[in-house]
């Protein structure tokens, strides 16, 4: 699974990305609210290890994700 993480303005909040090995969208949530999203994934159990490697990483990098 591949990470983008994305920085927003002042009106549009820090959104991430999460994608396949064939770059295919899986979800698309904002940096504040991922529980939701995470969780229609089927992800949420692995919620944690998720949200902590999305903190770590820079903004604009796109990041493999090993779970």
């Amino acid at each position: 699974m591949y990470v983008l993480k994305i920085k927003g303005t002042a009106k549009i909040p820090d959104y991430v990305q999460l994608r396949d090995d064939t770059f295919s969208l899986i979800a698309y949530f904002r940096l504040d609210r991922p529980e939701k999203a995470l969780a229609k994934q089927g992800l949420a159990v692995k919620q944690p290890q998720i949200m902590e490697f999305i903190n770590k990483m820079p903004f604009g990098k796109v990041l493999k994700l090993e779970l």
